[in-house]
C-alpha cells in the first residue's frame, strides 16, 4: 500500500491515503449516490444528510506543510515538477506556509493561493483519482485526519470542523 498525503489545503492524511492501485483502477464497484445532500438511512426510519465539506475558520491544519515522516513528500503527489519547486518554496523554517498568519490563522494570499491549495472536486481528481462523487466523503476524511495529526484528536479545531460540516444551514 503507498501512502499518500500532502499538507495544504486540499489534502490530509485521509484524502491521500489510499493504494496506488485505487487510482488506477479500471472498474468501480456499485454505489449508492453520494452527493453532499442525499438521505443516507441509517434503518429504523432514520435519515440524515451527509456531511458537506466546508472550511473550518481559524484553523489552519492544512498550512502546516511539513507534517512528518507518515506523510508522502510532494514529489509522490504532483506531477509537474514546477508544482513541487512551488510547494517547497511555501513552506517555512518552522514548517508552516510562509503564508499562514499564527495570530489570525489566515493566509496572507489567500485570493492568490496556488491551485493546490484549493479543495475542490477537479483538484481532488487531479492530484488523487477521487472523483466528484466521492469529494465530499474524502474531502471531510482529508482534514479530519490532518487537523487530528496537527491538533491532536481531542483538540478544539477538530471539534470546530465537525460542527462545521454537520451545521449545513450556516456557513
Amino acid at each position: 500500500m503507498t501512502t499518500l498525503v500532502l499538507g495544504t489545503a486540499s489534502t490530509g492524511s485521509r484524502c491521500a491515503t489510499f493504494e496506488a492501485r485505487e487510482r488506477k483502477a479500471k472498474h468501480k464497484a456499485p454505489t449508492k449516490g453520494n452527493d453532499a445532500r442525499s438521505r443516507v438511512s441509517l434503518g429504523f426510519g432514520a435519515d440524515r444528510k451527509e456531511p458537506l465539506w466546508r472550511c473550518a475558520k481559524e484553523c489552519g491544519a492544512c498550512c502546516k506543510l511539513q507534517k512528518g515522516p507518515s506523510f508522502a513528500s510532494p514529489e509522490e503527489i504532483f506531477h509537474d515538477p514546477s508544482d513541487v519547486q512551488l510547494y517547497r518554496s511555501l513552506i517555512g523554517p518552522d514548517g508552516w506556509c510562509k503564508h499562514f498568519e499564527k495570530t489570525t490563522r489566515t493566509c496572507s494570499i489567500y485570493s492568490e493561493r496556488p491551485y493546490f491549495c484549493h479543495t475542490e472536486p477537479h483538484i481532488f481528481r487531479e492530484l488523487y483519482g477521487i472523483d466528484e462523487k466521492r469529494f465530499n466523503k474524502e474531502a471531510c476524511s482529508c482534514c479530519r485526519d490532518t487537523i487530528e495529526a496537527v491538533y491532536g484528536v481531542h483538540s478544539k479545531e477538530l471539534d470546530n470542523f465537525n460542527h462545521a460540516i454537520r451545521n449545513q444551514d450556516s456557513s
